[in-house]
C-alpha cells in the first residue's frame, strides 16, 4: 500500500477525487483482510485445542462470515462427534471391566468351596494311584483358576484407578535382591540362570512397596515361564544422575511375532497358543503400576531377545 501511494502521489501529482475514493477502497480492503486474519487466527486455535484433547471446546462464530463460518461450524461438529464417540468408547470399556470384576467375584465364592474340598480330598489318603492323580489335577486347575481370578480384579482395580498408594523410601537394590531369590528355585527347575548386576550402593526411590513388589515379581514370573530352558536371564540396576533404572532381558521360548505394545495389552500373551499357565494381565498390571507410581515401563523385542526396562526417580 506505502508503495501504491507513492506512486499515485508521483503520476498523479497529488490528492484528488479520484485517489480519496481509492484511499476508501483501500480502507474497506484493510478493514475486511484485517476479519480474515482474525477469522483465521481464530479457526487455528480452535483446531489445535481440539487436536489436543480439548473436545468440547466450540470455536465462536461472532464475526465470523462467509467460508470461515461454515469451516467453524464443521470443525465445532468434529469436536461435538469426537466427544460422543469417546464418552461411549469410556463408558464401553467400564461397562466391560465391570463385567469382568463382577463375573470374577461371582467365579471366587465356588472356587472357594472347590478349593477346600479338594483339601478335604488329600486328607482322605485314597490308595488308587488314579484317584491320586486326580485330585492333583484338581488342585493344579484350582489353584491356576484362584490365580486368574485374583490377577482379573487386581487389574480391574488398577486400569480403573480404584488403589490407594502408600508412598516410602524403598532401597530398590535390596528389594530386587530379594524377588531374585524367591525366583532362584522356579529358575532352576526350568534350567534358567540369573546373571544379576547391582550397584554396591543403596539406590532409594519413593514409591509404594507393596505395589513395586508385584511390579518385580510379574516381571521375574514372566521370565519364569516364557524364557528359553537352559538360557541366562540378565537383570541389572544401574544408577543414572536422577534415575533408578532396572532392565531384565532372556531369550524367548515362543517366536515373539508381536509388537512391544501389543505385550502390554491386557490379556495378550507371547505363546499365541496359549499352551502354557497366566492369564496375559502380569505385564499389563505391572506398567499400569509403574505409571501409577511416576515409573517408565518400556519393553523392547528384538527377534527372540525380550527386554523389559523400568525407570524411576531417585529419591533425595
Amino acid at each position: 500500500m506505502l508503495i501504491h501511494w507513492g506512486a499515485v502521489i508521483r503520476y498523479i501529482g497529488g490528492f484528488s477525487g479520484w485517489a480519496l475514493f481509492m484511499a476508501a477502497a483501500d480502507a474497506a480492503a484493510f478493514v475486511y483482510l484485517i476479519y480474515k486474519a482474525i477469522g483465521r487466527s481464530r479457526l487455528k486455535d480452535g483446531v489445535k485445542k481440539i487436536s489436543c484433547g480439548e473436545l468440547g471446546y466450540e470455536i465462536s462464530l461472532d464475526k465470523l462470515v462467509g467460508d470461515q463460518r461454515d469451516i467453524a461450524k464443521n470443525i465445532n461438529s468434529i469436536g461435538e462427534g469426537m466427544e460422543a464417540a469417546v464418552a461411549k468408547s469410556v463408558k464401553s470399556e467400564r461397562l466391560k471391566t465391570d463385567l469382568i470384576t463382577n463375573v470374577s467375584h461371582d467365579i471366587k465364592t465356588p472356587l472357594t468351596s472347590i478349593i477346600n474340598y479338594v483339601e478335604l480330598l488329600k486328607q482322605e489318603n485314597f490308595e488308587d494311584a488314579k484317584v491320586q492323580r486326580y485330585i492333583e489335577v484338581l488342585e493344579q486347575k484350582s489353584q491356576r483358576l484362584k490365580t486368574l481370578t485374583e490377577d482379573v480384579v487386581e487389574a480391574s482395580k488398577v486400569s480403573s484407578g480404584n488403589i490407594t498408594l502408600e508412598y516410602m523410601n524403598l532401597n530398590l537394590a535390596e528389594m530386587i535382591q530379594q524377588v531374585s531369590g524367591e525366583f532362584e528355585e522356579r529358575f532352576q527347575m526350568r534350567n534358567l540362570k540369573e546373571v544379576l548386576a547391582l550397584p554396591d550402593e543403596e539406590v532409594i526411590i519413593r514409591a509404594d512397596g507393596r505395589r513395586m513388589w508385584r511390579i518385580f515379581e510379574n516381571i521375574y514370573n514372566n521370565a519364569a515361564k516364557y524364557a528359553m530352558e537352559g538360557t541366562r536371564i540378565y537383570a541389572e540396576l544401574a544408577v543414572e544422575e536422577q534415575n533408578a533404572r532396572f532392565s531384565l532381558k532372556n531369550i524367548s521360548e515362543q517366536a515373539l511375532n508381536i509388537s512391544a505394545d501389543e505385550l502390554t495389552e491386557r490379556f495378550i500373551r507371547g505363546d499365541i497358543s496359549r499352551s502354557t499357565e497366566g492369564s496375559g494381565l502380569g505385564l499389563s498390571i505391572a506398567k499400569t503400576l509403574a505409571q501409577m507410581q511416576g515409573g517408565i515401563f518400556e519393553l523392547y523385542l528384538d527377534g527372540d531377545l525380550f527386554k523389559v526396562t523400568i525407570k524411576f526417580p531417585r529419591a533425595e
